[in-house]
């Protein structure tokens, strides 16, 4: 229940950070050379990973359901990586925008995109030390048991982040590919 509450919340929250992105990035006389230093290949790259982290977790799910301690604790392993590489994924594109000279304080995209992106990594971080006490635990037994739901709680809120993150992906590297941030569609 509590762990719901916490998403519920947390959800009320992105959405405000995604109306704000919305209303104040794409804001008729912004700059649009913002979005250009974007890297939406690179950034790709990293969501698949991210997204496959939420396969691997579900595979951690399965074998704590079945009592397979070894493969549940490989799984968290995996999950670990793959999310660390993530936010590994995105400090790299924050410093590819400082060397550009883009930062929080150079106007509404800028503001707007480190701040959601920078909330979202915020509960990455959230959910890979989660992750790691989960795999703490592992190893120490606490899991031999099928009465724990700390499983399926921290399940529940890394789920979470990687469907904001989808959400986040397209809003901010996908949408600019096809508007020509004027409220316009492009054409090919």
């Amino acid at each position: 229940m509590m762990t719901w509450l916490v998403v519920g919340t947390e959800t009320i929250f992105f959405l405000a950070l995604i109306m704000g992105f919305i209303y104040f990035a794409y804001y008729p006389g912004f700059d649009p050379k913002s979005v250009g230093l974007l890297e939406p290949v690179q950034t790709g790259a990293f969501t698949a990973l991210l997204l496959a982290s939420s396969l691997t977790y579900w595979r951690v799910e399965v074998n704590f359901k079945q009592g397979k301690q070894k493969p549940l604790r490989i799984w968290l392993i995996i999950t670990l990586a793959l999310g660390a590489t993530f936010l590994a994924g995105q400090l790299m594109e924050y410093k590819h925008l400082f060397d550009q000279q883009l930062v929080i304080s150079q106007g509404t995209f800028a503001t707007g995109f480190f701040t959601l992106t920078g909330f979202h990594g915020l509960h990455v971080l959230i959910g890979l030390i989660c992750l790691l006490v989960v795999l703490c635990l592992a190893f120490l037994g606490d899991f031999e048991n099928s009465d724990s739901s700390l499983i399926q709680a921290v399940g529940i809120y890394w789920h979470f982040v990687d469907v904001v993150w989808i959400i986040v992906f397209a809003l901010v590297y996908i949408l600019p590919q096809f508007i020509n941030l004027h409220g316009h569609v492009s054409t090919p």
